[in-house]
């Protein structure tokens, strides 16, 4: 990380931004994942942020610093403000990693793609692939993007998130084989 804020600081910014903007207890919320729970992040208020942004941006780049990629994304509609950061940020820090990202299901009508954010003619086959998310229950948006972007003929590198609700996701992962890190946790908010 070459910004000037060291990556301790911008986790602790970011607690407090996320906490401010993205962070409600005391409700019961049905998760993306089927799951009910009392605590929740909506972090597109974060993401949509410029600080939430900018923070995330440094903190997904700094945990995945190590991974040899070609380019970061996710599943709609977590994964595209995130990767869209990251790919801003990488950019003013000197090493660009361009973003993409994986619909649900194939858009009915122009180019019926899958993966987007590829310029014509470009596809994500033998690029190695960093799959992000905003927020990881189960792990089972990062593993349908997985499943799309392997089926394109990529390797998927690793998978990071902006906050693992430590809810057995990382089970998930270690069982079909895929590295994953989270910038922060759900233990990180109690």
């Amino acid at each position: 990380m070459s910004s000037a804020i060291s990556p301790a600081a911008a986790k602790m910014r970011l607690i407090e931004v996320i906490r401010r903007r993205s962070y409600g207890t005391g409700v019961e919320i049905k998760l993306a994942s089927g799951r009910t729970s009392n605590f929740y992040f909506n972090m597109k208020p974060t993401m949509m942020n410029p600080e939430g942004a900018y923070l995330l941006a440094l903190l997904v780049l700094d945990s995945v610093k190590d991974w040899d990629c070609d380019m970061i994304g996710g599943l709609e509609m977590g994964a595209v403000p995130l990767a869209a950061a990251v790919a801003a940020v990488s950019q003013a820090e000197g090493s660009p990693i361009p973003a993409f990202f994986v619909r649900k299901a194939a858009k009915e009508h122009g180019t019926q793609s899958v993966i987007e954010g590829l310029p014509k003619g470009e596809t994500v086959a033998g690029k190695k692939l960093i799959i992000v998310e905003d927020v990881t229950t189960t792990g089972g948006s990062a593993l349908k993007a997985i499943e799309a972007v392997k089926a394109a003929g990529a390797t998927v590198v690793g998978v990071v998130t902006a906050v693992d609700r430590l809810e057995g996701a990382a089970d998930a992962f270690a069982a079909a084989g895929v590295p994953f890190r989270a910038v922060l946790t759900a233990a990180d908010f109690r």
